[in-house]
């Protein structure tokens, strides 16, 4: 009997209701039935949650449009372990790029980062890191006019730390010989860029050129090192086409590593829910 009562309490607490506040930024949001939506979130605290907003599509709704892709909010859920979605009820505008003058760019680079992130991220997997980068981004995307393209590039560069495959920047990766001293001290214009390893080679040190290579000119290995030594100060500035297939060569490589750890569990539940 004892063991009985003792297990029940323990299974009490498992589900027991908590109600928390944290801070968080909409990746999603999906409508539901009549008046409500269901938003995935990435919290700082909690990692990927998913949660449902009660009425939130409601045009009297003061909260509805706060749970926008993009806003950063704090938010209160009412939040229990053993349910797969959270209920979401009071919530803060902390930031928001939809409140800007409208910019197809803007937006086009804040969908691209939002859905890398949710790629990027599983359910309730705590990543502050990660969390940090993609807030930087949002507050870079709202405190810029331009060079929109350079932050997406900013946030690659970073997402690709933050999930363990850096780019090696400052040595060949089959000699080992000092790029900058090199690029320095010899006439070259190209540089082959690796994905596996990640990082970049000389010109002619590799023993055969394979799929995984490819030649950039030296002007973009030299900008993504200064993305790389990028604080808080504005992205620096190149030619919109070099910046453009910076970018394409990062998502690449994001994307030829992001297919080896896909975090899937929060959409198929969400998937479910919308065809009940």
């Amino acid at each position: 009997m004892f063991d009985l009562v003792y297990n029940y309490i323990k299974f009490q607490k498992k589900v027991s209701l908590v109600i928390v506040k944290t801070r968080a930024v909409v990746l999603r949001d999906i409508k539901y039935r009549d008046q409500s939506k269901i938003c995935l979130l990435l919290t700082r605290e909690y990692g990927q949650i998913s949660v449902i907003l009660k009425g939130g599509r409601n045009s009297k709704s003061r909260t509805g449009p706060l749970f926008s892709p993009g806003n950063v909010i704090d938010v209160v859920l009412y939040k229990k372990d053993n349910r797969d979605i959270q209920l979401a009820s009071e919530a803060s505008l902390v930031l928001s790029p939809l409140s800007e003058s409208p910019d197809l760019e803007r937006f086009s680079v804040l969908y691209r980062v939002l859905d890398l992130v949710r790629y990027a991220s599983g359910p309730e997997e705590k990543n502050i890191p990660l969390f940090t980068i993609l807030h930087s981004s949002i507050w870079r995307l709202c405190h810029s006019d331009r060079n929109f393209q350079s932050i997406l590039a900013w946030f690659l560069l970073r997402l690709v730390g933050v999930l363990g495959f850096s780019l090696s920047l400052d040595r060949c990766l089959f000699s080992k010989n000092d790029l900058l001293a090199t690029i320095r001290d010899t006439v070259i214009d190209e540089l082959l860029f690796v994905q596996d390893p990640g990082g970049f080679a000389l010109p002619g040190s590799a023993i055969t050129f394979d799929a995984s290579m490819q030649r950039i000119p030296v002007s973009s290995y030299l900008f993504i090192r200064a993305l790389a030594a990028t604080g808080n100060s504005p992205c620096p500035e190149v030619p919109r086409e070099e910046v453009a297939a910076i970018c394409a060569l990062l998502q690449d490589y994001c994307s030829h590593h992001l297919g080896r750890m896909p975090h899937r569990k929060h959409l198929d539940i969400v998937s479910r829910l919308m065809g009940a």
